[in-house]
């Protein structure tokens, strides 16, 4: 199976993790891309890029004898974190890093689509480079334009992310859903403000604030089934300008996480009870926001996600791990609720978690990784269905 060397796989992840760029700002790493794709046998590509979202990149791959289009995505934008590995490829772009291994995923989808443009696939493909991952929901922003549509629609969806946690090139999925979808909250406090000495004279809204925040914790111990899963975390408390003025104001800012849509929208309603509760119990106006897009929880298709296990432990099984579902946020969830497919883990070893401006991904996870997604995708492409 002729296709990128191990060295040509790290100079491509060392070239783009230099250039990291944020949500829908990453230009240099579009031109980088194109570049290296342009560099491919180009009989059975074609090439299609989108005004009205410019870093995206899709490729189509024509098939010798189609029945079906495979598509498969990998996520291109990084995220304002200063690198701290010191590495002698560090990021060359000040306060933003690669810290969630994209430049991996990237390596990744141009080894398995530089492979396809030498061996044409029985059925078509599409690889979809996609901005906005981290933040701005590039899967819903490319979906709701009309981007998948026509022959430019898969049939069905792949995409990996990285793990920290599991061995350089360890395959790792799981039956149902593999992250949870994420919700992101704000709430504010409007009450009155006046001077510290006189508190009857006034409103004070750190008081509220913290009232609401200690009633969210019973949320998910007492409101929520044990055995199901969601988080609440609040980040972010700002309120006050002086030690010895009561505010009148009070700001949070927080993130909901549920492995089902239907737990997201319980803790929404029970944060909007709360919020209602506070209101009345300190006579003031809470008024929470909240903002999905496009985190959908990553729900696996049953039946697709059952062939690739069986697959992956039937001919890579001391490369294949079942895993546990994961309480990070991903916008391939977005994806997969229109389109059925896969999401999986690639191992890559690091004792610095995914975020850290440490994370230092093992770059022998490049090679087994793409092989084990070649050989499910050719696989695949035997099937009828």
């Amino acid at each position: 199976m002729s296709m990128l060397t191990k060295e040509d796989l790290i100079q491509i992840r060392r070239d783009l993790h230099q250039i990291p760029e944020l949500a829908l700002e990453e230009f240099q790493t579009h031109d980088y891309l194109l570049k290296e794709i342009a560099q491919f046998n180009q009989e059975f590509l074609t090439v299609r890029e989108l005004p009205k979202l410019p870093t995206a990149i899709l490729v189509r791959v024509e098939g010798s004898n189609p029945i079906k289009t495979i598509g498969y995505r990998a996520d291109i934008d990084a995220l304002p974190v200063t690198e701290e590995t010191g590495l002698p490829f560090s990021s060359n772009h000040e306060g933003v890093m690669h810290a969630c291994g994209h430049d991996m995923h990237m390596t990744v989808a141009l080894a398995v689509l530089n492979y396809f443009s030498e061996h044409q696939p029985k059925d078509n493909m599409l690889f979809f480079f996609q901005p906005a991952e981290e933040e701005k929901c590039g899967g819903l922003l490319a979906y709701e334009m009309g981007v998948f549509e026509g022959e430019w629609r898969p049939d069905e969806f792949y995409g990996l992310h990285d793990s920290p946690d599991l061995p350089a090139g360890t395959i790792g999925c799981r039956m149902g859903t593999l992250f949870a979808g994420s919700t992101e909250v704000d709430v504010d406090f409007i009450g009155t403000s006046g001077h510290a000495a006189f508190p009857h004279n006034a409103n004070d809204m750190v008081v509220a604030a913290s009232a609401f925040i200690g009633q969210i914790q019973t949320i998910v111990s007492r409101s929520i089934d044990p055995v199901r899963s969601g988080v609440i975390t609040f980040g972010k408390f700002e309120a006050g300008t002086i030690r010895n003025v009561i505010t009148g104001k009070a700001h949070l800012e927080g993130t909901i996480r549920g492995l089902e849509q239907s737990m997201i929208e319980e803790l929404v309603a029970r944060i909007k009870d709360v919020a209602e509760g506070i209101a009345r119990s300190f006579n003031c106006e809470v008024v929470p926001t909240f903002e999905q897009g496009g985190y959908l929880p990553v729900e696996n298709n049953p039946e697709l996600t059952k062939n690739f296990i069986d697959y992956m432990e039937a001919n890579h099984g001391d490369q294949f791990k079942l895993t546990e579902p994961a309480m990070t946020g991903e916008d391939f969830g977005y994806l997969l609720s229109k389109i059925p497919g896969t999401m999986f883990w690639l191992g890559v070893d690091d004792s610095h978690p995914l975020h850290s401006s440490e994370l230092s991904p093992s770059e022998d996870a490049l090679e087994p990784g793409v092989k084990a997604i070649v050989d499910f995708l050719e696989y695949r492409m035997q099937e009828e269905a």
